[in-house]
């Protein structure tokens, strides 16, 4: 039996086409060698090859570019009353279990996956949920990775399913859009014509439950409805909002 390993994950980039985008420097063995010969006092002409010296990067960047995890903490204050759970203190049973892809990429920018749409998704696959699974929701916004438009691209849940998916012992999910909420312009728009539940309705159910999901996780069409394994472990930034995570699909073949 064979083991493959499907990434899930964008890449942090200078001009990435989001509203994260990393700022990144990239230090070349020459470069860097000549700054070890200047923190020394040395002459970068003595060393063994001019090129002594590891390559290293400096990045700029918030918790929430590329692909992350969100924690309670990034929600609100207050989860179920008490102080929302930094991403240190996520507990790590909840970024790794079986995953579920539910496929809604037939859905409109901007429209809403409800509570019945996800009912009809797990009967279509014939799969009844279970307490720990990760589900990761296929918007097809994934595959607008890289392009202007991708922050506008993707179907959105309504905050039912959170509190219907928790219910049942879902404490993590996914999809590959910008946001579990629909695009943030659409919700900008709705809030000006007076509409306040539309502005991150998802987001804002993470007061009243306590779960975590992740954002822009793709290649989610690489994937089988179940059958495999789903790896979301955030970097540990204490006190953190959210962190970025190497997503990955572990499917045994």
């Amino acid at each position: 039996m064979g083991v493959r390993i499907v990434d899930l994950s964008v890449p942090l980039e200078n001009y990435a086409a989001e509203y994260h985008s990393a700022k990144i420097e990239y230090i070349d063995h020459y470069d860097f060698a000549n700054r070890v010969a200047r923190t020394w006092g040395l002459d970068a002409a003595d060393f063994p090859e001019p090129h002594v010296g590891g390559a290293v990067d400096e990045v700029a960047l918030t918790s929430h570019a590329g692909t992350h995890v969100d924690a309670p903490w990034h929600f609100g204050p207050l989860t179920e009353g008490k102080p929302g759970k930094t991403i240190d203190e996520l507990p790590l049973e909840w970024c790794y279990g079986d995953g579920v892809v539910l496929d809604f990429s037939s859905k409109a920018d901007g429209e809403y996956i409800d509570v019945g749409d996800v009912e009809q998704a797990l009967g279509d696959i014939g799969h009844e949920l279970t307490a720990g699974e990760i589900v990761l929701f296929h918007t097809g916004a994934g595959s607008h990775w890289g392009r202007p438009d991708y922050v506008r691209r993707g179907a959105g849940l309504t905050a039912d399913v959170v509190f219907w998916l928790v219910d049942r012992g879902v404490k993590m999910m996914g999809t590959d859009a910008y946001s579990l909420d629909i695009p943030l312009h659409m919700m900008a728009e709705r809030l000006k014509e007076g509409d306040k539940d539309a502005f991150f309705p998802v987001h804002r159910a993470g007061r009243d439950v306590e779960y975590a999901h992740a954002e822009k996780v793709v290649n989610l069409d690489r994937l089988p409805p179940t059958g495999f394994k789903v790896s979301l472990f955030p970097v540990k930034i204490r006190k953190g909002s959210g962190a970025w995570c190497r997503a990955v699909a572990i499917i045994e073949d």
